[in-house]
């Protein structure tokens, strides 16, 4: 799923958010609720094809001018392993939380940034 656009992935993860094989029409409203802007057909339908195409989404007929998305177990797979993945980078950054100091005049200071200007406490 590395390879993925962020787009591609939030259609994937629309699409298994469904009870059932969604509708074209059904993923573009619920993914334009979510960015909060028109999505044309020009770039929902060649990224629903693209997710086809490499097996993580099957696409069925309903009739002649209706498909209907299902995610794939590989599609499922995929969406466990990135979840899989993002929570052990959210788990490793809360631990590193712990050896950052904030100053609250100035931000963050002990770890990264010792100054306004943005100085490295490296040097660099």
């Amino acid at each position: 799923m590395y390879d993925l656009t962020g787009f591609q992935r939030d259609l994937l993860y629309v699409i298994a958010g469904y009870d059932g094989s969604p509708k074209g029409l059904a993923v573009k409203e619920e993914i334009e609720e979510y960015y909060s802007e028109d999505i044309n057909h020009g770039r929902l339908y060649p990224n629903l094809d693209t997710l086809v195409e490499r097996g993580l989404v099957a696409k069925g007929e309903r009739d002649k001018r209706t498909n209907h998305y299902s995610v794939t177990e590989r599609g499922r797979r995929e969406i466990e392993a990135r979840q899989s993945w993002e929570e052990e980078q959210i788990a490793a950054g809360e631990e590193n939380d712990d050896d950052v100091v904030v100053d609250e005049d100035d931000g963050v200071v002990g770890d990264e940034f010792t100054d306004e200007e943005n100085t490295s406490v490296f040097g660099q």
